[in-house]
C-alpha cells in the first residue's frame, strides 16, 4: 500500500481538516470575546499559537492510534509508532510549557481591589535600544465617552517617562498619529524608529479605573512586561508611576540619585483633573471654538485646584493662539501674566516654560528669555518638540542657522512625524546652503501631509535660491493661498515674465496684504526694489507678522543688508547685526 493511501486509510486528511475547522472557529471566538475580559492583547495570539502547535500534535495521534470497536488503540502494526508517540508527547509537554512560562512572564492582575493588586515585576530581559513610543491607550468604558481621559492619561505617561534623559521618548504628536488605524507594530516601530511600544486600555466607571498596560518590544512584537490596575479614580497617577516605574524596569535604566520618577505636580482633586484632561483634548483640535472651549475647562481646573500647574501652562499657550487672532497687545500680556503663574506655581513643570518661551519670542522678542526657557523646558522633558520647535525659531531670528538646523533635526527624532518640524529642518538647511539636504526636509515634509500650505512655499524658495526657476514656480503653485502669489511673482520675475510677475505680486498684496506682508517684502526684494521691501517689512512689523523671526537668516534678503534701513530694523526688533 502506497504512504498515501496509508494515510487515507488512517483518516489522516479527515481529521487534519476537520481539526483546522474547529481551531478556526476556536481562534476567531477567542479573538471576538476575550478582548471584552480586559484580557491583554496577547491573549488572542496565544490562542492561536496553540491551535498552531497542535496541528502536528494531532496529525500525528491520527496516524498512531485507530479507532476500533474496543475503544481508541495505537497500531502495533506499524513501525516506531511508539517512538512517535514519545515525539507527540514531548510536543505536547513543550507546548504547555511554553504556554504556563508565557504566562509567568506576562502576568495580568485582575482582583477587584486596588490591595490585591498582582506586582509582579518584569522580566529581566535586556532591551535593545531605549527608545519607546507611548500609544494612546484605548477607551474601554461601556459609553466609550472617555477617550479625552485615555488620551490624557497616554500622554502624562509620555511626558513622566521623557522626565530621563536615558529613555529617547517620542513625542505625543508622532506617537497619536497611529490612533484609530490597524498597524501592526513593525510598521509602527519602524516609522517612529523605536525598539518598544507601550500600549493599553482604560475603563472608567464612576469612580473606579481600570488601566491595561503592555510593554512590547518592536523586533519580535514579545510582551515584556504586562499588567492590570484596578483602583480608584483618586489613584490615577499612582497608577501612573507605577506603570512608568515598571517600563523603566523593563528597559533596565538605572536611575540616577536625583531622578525620581512622578508627576511633582499632580493635583487631589479628581475633578480637576478631569477638566484638565477635557481642556486638552479641545486644545488639540486647534480651531476658534475649540480653543475658548480649552480654555473654560482649563479655568474651572485652576478654580477646584489653585495650585494645579498644568491647566496653568495649557491655559497660557491658549491665550496665546486667541491673542494671536485677535493682534490685541493687552491680550498678549494677558496670556504672558498666565505663563509667569504656571512657572511660579510649576517650577519643575517643562510646559510652562515652554509656553512661556513661545509668548516671549513671538510677542515680545524677549530673545535671552525665550533661550533660558526653552533650554530648562529641555532639561526637563527631553521629549517636548515644542520647546526643540520654539528654540529653532529663535535660532533663526539670532541667524545662526547652522545651530537652528542641529535643533530642528533633534526635534524631528523627538517627533518625527511632526510636520512643522520637516518643515523646519529644510528652511534651516537651505539657510546654511545644504540645498540637498533642504529637499529631502521637504520631501518627507510632503509625505506626512501632501496638503500643506507651506510646505511648496518652502521648497520653492529652496529651488529659487539655485537658480532652479521653473522647478521653483512648480512649487510655489502647490503652496497655500497666503504664500502662493509672491512665490510666484518671484519664479515669473527669475524666468523673465515681468508681466505675470507683477500680476501675482498685485493679487498678494490686495488679498493677503496684512497676513502675508513678510512674503510680499520677500517678493519685492527679490525683484531688485529698493523701498518697496522695507515698506512691508514696516507692515510685517506693525502686524507682529512670525515671519520676521526669519530676517536674518532668509537668503532672500540678504541684498537688503547694507542698506541702513536694514540695520535700524533690526534694532527695533532687538536683534543684533
Amino acid at each position: 500500500m502506497s504512504f498515501f493511501d496509508e494515510l487515507k486509510r488512517r483518516k489522516v486528511f479527515k481529521v487534519g481538516a476537520a481539526y483546522l475547522v474547529v481551531g478556526w472557529l476556536v481562534i476567531e471566538v477567542a479573538a471576538t470575546i476575550l478582548p471584552q475580559f480586559d484580557l491583554p492583547a496577547w491573549t488572542p495570539r496565544m490562542v492561536t499559537l496553540l491551535v498552531a502547535l497542535g496541528l502536528p500534535i494531532v496529525l500525528v495521534m491520527a496516524w498512531v492510534f485507530d479507532i476500533t470497536p474496543e475503544g481508541i488503540k495505537a497500531d502495533p502494526s506499524r513501525a516506531g509508532s511508539k517512538r512517535v508517540i514519545g515525539v507527540a508527547a514531548i510536543l505536547a509537554v513543550l507546548a504547555l510549557g511554553w504556554f504556563f512560562h508565557d504566562r509567568t512572564t506576562a502576568p495580568i492582575a485582575s482582583s477587584a481591589s486596588s490591595a490585591s493588586v498582582a506586582s509582579t515585576p518584569p522580566p529581566t530581559t535586556a532591551a535593545i535600544d531605549n527608545s519607546i513610543a507611548v500609544l494612546p491607550f484605548v477607551d474601554m468604558s461601556q459609553e466609550q465617552d472617555q477617550e479625552y481621559f485615555s488620551d490624557g492619561l497616554s500622554e502624562e505617561l509620555l511626558n513622566l517617562l521623557a522626565q530621563l534623559p536615558q529613555i529617547r521618548v517620542i513625542a505625543r504628536t508622532s506617537s497619536f498619529s497611529f490612533k484609530g488605524k490597524e498597524v501592526d507594530v513593525a510598521t509602527i516601530a519602524r516609522t517612529l524608529n523605536v525598539e518598544h511600544l507601550l500600549e493599553g486600555s482604560v475603563r472608567k466607571s464612576g469612580n473606579t479605573l481600570r488601566v491595561t498596560a503592555q510593554l512590547i518590544r518592536a523586533s519580535d512584537s514579545s510582551h515584556l512586561w504586562s499588567q492590570t490596575y484596578d483602583r480608584e479614580l483618586t489613584d490615577v497617577f499612582m497608577v501612573q508611576d507605577e506603570i512608568a516605574a515598571a517600563v523603566v524596569d523593563a528597559l533596565k535604566v538605572k536611575l540616577l540619585p536625583h531622578q525620581q520618577l512622578s508627576n511633582p505636580y499632580q493635583s487631589s482633586n479628581s475633578e480637576a483633573h478631569n477638566q484638565y484632561l477635557l481642556g486638552k483634548k479641545f486644545y488639540n483640535l486647534q480651531t476658534p471654538d475649540d480653543l475658548n472651549r480649552a480654555a473654560i475647562a482649563f479655568r474651572r481646573a485652576i478654580d477646584l485646584d489653585p495650585d494645579y500647574g498644568a491647566p496653568r501652562a495649557e491655559l497660557a499657550l491658549v491665550e496665546y493662539f486667541l491673542a494671536d487672532i485677535a493682534g490685541d497687545p493687552a491680550s498678549k500680556q494677558h496670556a504672558m501674566d498666565i505663563a509667569d503663574q504656571a512657572v511660579a506655581k510649576a517650577p519643575q513643570l517643562a510646559d510652562a516654560y515652554a509656553a512661556r518661551g513661545i509668548i516671549r519670542l513671538s510677542f515680545f522678542r524677549e530673545w535671552d528669555g525665550a533661550r533660558t526657557d526653552f533650554e530648562r523646558a529641555l532639561q526637563l522633558n527631553t521629549a517636548s518638540s515644542g520647546a526643540q520647535v520654539g528654540n529653532y525659531r529663535l535660532l533663526m531670528a539670532l541667524g545662526h542657522s547652522a545651530d537652528a538646523a542641529e535643533a530642528a533635526r533633534k526635534a524631528t527624532v523627538i517627533d518625527p512625524l511632526l510636520l512643522e518640524a520637516w518643515n523646519d529642518l529644510g528652511r534651516a538647511l537651505y539657510a546654511t546652503g545644504d540645498h540637498a539636504g533642504a529637499r529631502q526636509a521637504f520631501q518627507r515634509a510632503r509625505e506626512i501631509s501632501p496638503n500643506s500650505i507651506y510646505t511648496g512655499f518652502a521648497a520653492g524658495l529652496n529651488e529659487l535660491i539655485q537658480g532652479h526657476a521653473q522647478e521653483a514656480l512648480a512649487e510655489f503653485r502647490t503652496a497655500g493661498n497666503i504664500y502662493r502669489p509672491a512665490g510666484i511673482a518671484m519664479a515669473e520675475y527669475s524666468l523673465g515674465h515681468e508681466s505675470e510677475s507683477q500680476q501675482a505680486l498685485e493679487e498678494g498684496v490686495s488679498t493677503y496684504g496684512a497676513a502675508g506682508a513678510y512674503q510680499i517684502a520677500e517678493a519685492y526684494a527679490w525683484r531688485g526694489d529698493t523701498d518697496k521691501p522695507f515698506e512691508w517689512l514696516d507692515t510685517a512689523h506693525a502686524y507682529n507678522d512670525g515671519g520676521l523671526s526669519f530676517l536674518k537668516s532668509d537668503p532672500i534678503m540678504d541684498k537688503l543688508s547694507g542698506d541702513p534701513r536694514y540695520a535700524a530694523l533690526l534694532e527695533k526688533l532687538g536683534l543684533p547685526e
